[in-house]
């Protein structure tokens, strides 16, 4: 546990530091651990013996900072469309075509990549202050929630939540973890309140919205969390690697992140 702590605080010490590089230097800071949390899960994949295609997820990932900064976030779907007809495409023309091995080759696509663009196209928001609050909700929301349901399931304990995916996970401590969120949010909030002028303010989430993404980010990075656990049984692992001492890989780390970035993206995109 304290080789866990230790190495989370010094996770939240790089993230201030790169949340303090220009955009770009944070979107690429970003692409390059979305790449590693996307050969994570391609690798977990492999060892379940599936015949994946991972290239055309390198395409987009390496030409998604450019075309997005070139053309908007529009690009995202185009690059998304390319990629998966690709894979389709080999595996088609392979002497033996397994449609398990489509939906493998597609599945990091959707749960890694494109999360991924929607964190990288937040990074690249027109005003600093907005792209740092909004990327402090995307890390602050699932982060706390996972500590909270930490600590708060290990000392209740009780009821499972999703025993066949997770055995140690418990309802206690998914309703902490929802708890944890919403403070995430509240605290988020408060800082922007604090630091941001009015112009700023404007651009950002009214408080409503800030509660209703703290409550909708509790879900949704529980349920990347959850998700990540099942591909690591499905392929025999317990960590995706052992990249970071007590936490795991890069995909341990942002399974729940990279979901709530979709969410965050979402609001941006359809509500501001």
């Amino acid at each position: 546990m304290k080789q866990r702590i230790i190495t989370g605080v010094l996770l939240i010490l790089l993230l201030v530091s790169l949340l303090l590089l220009p955009g770009w230097g944070f979107a690429l800071a970003a692409l390059i651990a979305v790449g590693m949390s996307t050969w994570e899960e391609y690798h977990a994949l492999t060892l379940a013996g599936h015949r994946v295609v991972s290239w055309p997820a390198w395409v987009v990932l390496i030409g998604s900072v450019p075309l997005t900064k070139l053309f908007g976030t529009e690009m995202i779907v185009p690059l998304m469309t390319i990629a998966l007809l690709m894979m389709v495409v080999q595996i088609l023309f392979r002497e033996a075509p397994e449609l398990t091995d489509l939906a493998m080759s597609a599945l990091p696509i959707l749960t890694v990549v494109l999360p991924g663009l929607s964190l990288v196209a937040l990074s690249l928001a027109d005003q600093k202050a907005v792209e740092v609050v909004l990327i402090a909700l995307v890390f602050a929301v699932p982060l706390l929630g996972d500590t909270f349901a930490l600590f708060i399931g290990t000392a209740v304990g009780g009821k499972k939540l999703c025993p066949p995916v997770s055995p140690h996970k418990t309802v206690a401590g998914s309703i902490g973890g929802m708890a944890g969120s919403m403070l995430a949010a509240l605290l988020v909030y408060l800082i922007a309140r604090w630091t941001c002028n009015e112009a700023t303010l404007a651009k950002l989430p009214t408080f409503p919205a800030y509660l209703m993404l703290g409550f909708l980010g509790g879900v949704v990075g529980q349920i990347g969390d959850l998700f990540a656990s099942l591909v690591k049984r499905h392929s025999g692992i317990k960590d995706f690697s052992n990249l970071f001492p007590g936490h795991g890989g890069m995909l341990d780390r942002l399974d729940s992140v990279l979901f709530m970035a979709v969410l965050v993206y979402c609001y941006l995109t359809f509500m501001v």
